[in-house]
């Protein structure tokens, strides 16, 4: 059925409507008649009306001081409030057909059955799902976590209001409650003062888990329940964990010199606690609810023969429960734990409430059963004990530099001068000796002594605490080999999984080896136990060698790892370190899914989710509950209906347009002498590090080119001047060359009948409707030097015959042509996302001539307004 986009555009008038009674009540009715007269001019010029272009720069180009913020934030909080009446149209009743997790669930379970597959298929295919989402936290997330409450309210408000019958009292109490809201955001500071710790985002980590998720996972599981019982001809069982999260917040140090060991011990601490208080309110719930007396003779027994047995139960547990609480909050404090037992293993929580959800079944009671209790079972097995397993991350070189530092001491040489195999002999000898690596009186330098500490955190917290160690920049078997040794002798008694994360073209390249050498080794194909977790890093390979020769590499990284693996009966986890933007191996969910490699799904998948697109897709519960069944579909369909691997003729093209994209690619990043300076001059690169954002540091080093920076604030910064250049760079190019070669045909094969190559085809669509060269033309025009546009002007003309050729590939008129609600969006952004361009370009012009507070609170103001324009910016 078509989409109705009627109440969408009502609830963005509505909020725009608010917003401007703010803002005149705020600031005056001359300032808003200022701002209405800049929005019609930018329509105008959208619409190709060249006095109204002129008339609109000459306009921004007049604002002067006071002016600057409010205007900028003006446009920046209509995108905002668009952005909300975005979200909820997606979960409006209006939505439902088309949307509805249970439509989804429901109608594509019912399509794989047509296809062949059997009821015991799709049970066995949801029985073996395992999703593990896993969050990030991002270094160009814009929006404070006060405001994302507040978005979350509006958000409510708006799907109030949609509800029938409402009494015009209660109508106006809504309206009330948005204007109340609105107003709170214009009155209110957009941005911290300062950067947040580490530890403040974990806690915003965990308050998505709090607020949503909490929420979304028993709703989720009540609907893939009533879907499996119709199409798999079962129910789901009661200790299914389908989908469980884990945490890089806290855990992620690489590059990050404010996750230090103290930092990641209390976020695992703040984990716990926030477990607890979430499971007491749970508690509360139950004991409010289970006032029934009749029960079976075991649970009569657990209750102490109680007149009300389950109530006693819950009692109890409620008790240890708030011991616990009291156990955290003193260690929180160093101080000594009161005595007594307290929660420390699923089992404590599970077997009490399952014996009452038995009870209840026994005695006929199955109606309360499956209610609030059901919920809380649930919960007990996706979130644990731990609330989120929480990854630790560090870079290979740290490892290293702890070996290089050891030997030397011992007197062995510098590990680091050693060659590969002097090094996996080393380790292996090692890690097959009885005595401690470390010597006792050893005073290692404060580097190595918090790589180190990080291991004994690490080694203090039982195996469901943390999800896996992750090695960033993993180029050899020694840097596994490396850090199985540190958890060794940390003490580490269990096999934490250690997941070599393979990043640039060259690390996907050699992935297949490095593997290869480890599970030829017997002491580790041991010690693995038959598990093994590989992470394909897809921002790094993307800013390396761009995204068509990335995504490649990738694909073929995914399918050697699956073939080295089964041959050594080995089962393989693949992490998939996506981020949101097409530069980062972002993509719609169910066509990134549909496009891996055959048979890379079969093990669950493990996925990254970041700062904005955590609020995107699992900021609310309704959105949250829509992903999860999303991602399930699309991985059942993998595993049932295989994706067509690729042909050798489709391989040998690939092969073609990656070498040929990656050399045009690094002609311009790396060939261009004046690149760098052009890429500083032209976006607003340099002011980004001034942003108090994440905790994370834009570089990975101070000083350097374009390798030393970070990949999101480099997808971040182009973002900015509109020409999204990391995201198409190359791949237009090599596909030209091939049409021109006469593989015109294949390519268009290729779109049709593999995903991965439609895939792509379809990101780039994406990419060249959110570019615009007119706007990076006036970048260049207000910053960039003379001797330096030469630069710009030639990218734009790849830009617009890379476009051309994708256009012709697809048969499309335009970018996004035939996604009629994508294409209508960005249109309606653009008149509000032009302006905050025009006016950022400018005040980048003269804060570089002389810098002032108002002038860099202004250009914030228009990078969080652009990013909520695009959207997807990290």
């Amino acid at each position: 059925m078509e989409a109705d986009y009627a109440s969408l555009r009502g609830n963005v008038s509505l909020l725009g409507r608010i917003l401007g009674e703010t803002v005149a009540s705020a600031e005056g009715e001359d300032f808003l008649a200022l701002i209405e007269r800049i929005r019609t001019l930018s329509r105008g010029a959208r619409d190709g009306d060249v006095d109204d272009r002129q008339s609109l720069l000459e306009q921004l180009r007049g604002l002067e001081g006071e002016q600057l913020v409010p205007v900028a934030r003006a446009f920046a909080q209509f995108l905002n409030l668009a952005n909300i009446a975005d979200q909820q149209h997606m979960i409006s009743r209006g939505m439902d057909p088309l949307l509805s997790a249970s439509r989804n669930l429901d109608s594509n379970l019912r399509e794989l059955a047509t296809e062949g597959a059997s009821a015991a298929d799709i049970a066995a295919a949801i029985a073996n799902l395992n999703i593990e989402l896993v969050l990030t936290a991002h270094p160009t997330e814009i929006t404070r976590r006060t405001l994302i409450h507040k978005h979350g309210e509006i958000g409510r408000c708006l799907s109030q209001l949609e509800l029938g019958g409402l009494a015009e009292r209660e109508r106006e109490h809504l309206h009330a409650r948005l204007r109340e809201l609105i107003a709170q955001i214009w009155y209110g500071d957009d941005f911290r003062t300062e950067r947040p710790s580490p530890v403040d985002e974990a806690k915003w980590g965990f308050a998505v888990v709090e607020e949503s998720l909490w929420w979304a996972v028993p709703e989720f599981l009540r609907r893939l329940d009533t879907a499996l019982q119709e199409h798999g001809d079962c129910q789901l069982p009661l200790d299914a964990a389908p989908v469980s999260f884990v945490s890089w917040m806290g855990g992620d140090r690489d590059g990050n010199p404010n996750v230090t060991a103290a930092v990641t011990r209390e976020v695992l601490l703040l984990s716990r606690w926030q477990a607890v208080e979430l499971y007491l309110g749970d508690l509360n719930r139950l004991i409010e609810e289970l006032s029934m007396t009749r029960c079976s003779a075991s649970l009569q027994a657990l209750a102490g023969g109680a007149h009300e047995p389950y109530r006693a139960v819950v009692r109890n547990l409620r008790t240890l429960l708030r011991r616990t609480r009291d156990h955290i909050e003193a260690q929180l404090n160093d101080e000594l734990p009161p005595e007594g037992d307290i929660l420390t293993d699923i089992a404590q929580l599970w077997d009490p409430l399952e014996a009452c959800y038995q009870s209840l079944l026994e005695c006929g009671m199955e109606i309360i059963a499956r209610g609030t209790l059901l919920d809380v079972l649930r919960r007990v097995r996706c979130f644990g004990v731990h609330l989120v397993r929480h990854d630790v991350r560090q870079d290979s070189t740290r490892h290293t530099e702890v070996l290089s530092e050891l030997t030397t001491y011992l007197g062995l040489g510098d590990y680091a001068d050693w060659d590969e195999p002097a090094r996996q002999a080393f380790l292996l000898r090692e890690l097959s000796s009885r005595r401690p690596l470390v010597p006792r009186n050893w005073q290692p330098s404060a580097d190595v002594q918090e790589v180190l500490d990080t291991c004994a955190v690490v080694a203090q917290q039982p195996p469901e605490a943390l999800g896996a160690y992750v090695i960033s920049m993993a180029r050899q078997a020694s840097d596994v080999l490396a850090v199985h040794l540190l958890l060794q002798d940390a003490g580490v008694t269990y096999s934490l999984p250690v997941a070599p994360l393979f990043e640039t073209l060259d690390d996907l390249s050699r992935a297949r080896q490095v593997v290869t050498t480890l599970l030829d080794d017997s002491w580790y194909r041991g010690h693995i136990g038959g598990q093994l977790m590989v992470m394909i890093g897809y921002s790094d390979s993307a800013k390396d060698a761009g995204v068509l020769a990335a995504s490649w590499a990738q694909y073929r990284a995914q399918e050697e790892l699956l073939e080295v693996c089964g041959a050594h009966q080995v089962s393989l986890t693949l992490f998939h370190g996506r981020g949101g933007t097409i530069g980062r191996g972002g993509a719609p969910a169910r066509e990134a899914l549909l496009s891996q490699p055959p048979g890379s799904l079969r093990n669950g998948l493990r996925v990254t989710e970041q700062g904005e697109m955590i609020r995107t897709k699992l900021g609310w519960t309704s959105l949250a509950v829509k992903t999860l069944a999303l991602y399930t579909v699309a991985i059942c369909r993998a595993n049932l209906q295989t994706p067509p691997a690729p042909s050798d003729a489709w391989r040998e093209i690939m092969d073609t347009l990656s070498e040929r994209s990656c050399d045009a690619y690094r002609a311009v990043i790396r060939g261009e002498p004046e690149f760098v300076p052009y890429f500083r001059h032209a976006t607003p690169e340099q002011e980004l590090a001034k942003l108090p954002l994440g905790s994370r540091p834009a570089r990975r080093k101070s000083g350097g080119g374009i390798e030393s920076l970070r990949a999101i604030p480099w997808i971040f910064a182009w973002s900015q001047n509109r020409l999204m250049l990391p995201a198409w760079l190359g791949a237009g190019e090599a596909l030209a060359m091939a049409v021109a070669d006469g593989e015109g045909d294949r390519l268009q094969e290729m779109a049709e009948q593999w995903p991965f190559f439609a895939a792509r085809l379809s990101m780039l669509e994406m990419v060249f409707a959110k570019s615009e060269s007119g706007l990076s033309a006036f970048y260049d025009d207000r910053l960039v030097p003379d001797e330096l546009r030469p630069i710009g002007e030639q990218l734009r003309a790849k830009l617009a015959s890379d476009t051309a050729t994708v256009l012709a590939l697809t048969g499309a008129e335009s970018p996004m042509g035939e996604d009629s609600w994508e294409a209508e969006s960005l249109r309606l952004r653009n008149i509000y996302t032009d302006p905050l361009n025009f006016l950022q370009a400018e005040l980048l012009r003269r804060n570089r001539e002389a810098s002032r507070p108002e002038l860099e609170r202004a250009i914030m103001v228009t990078i969080a307004g652009i990013a909520a324009g695009m959207r997807n910016t990290g």
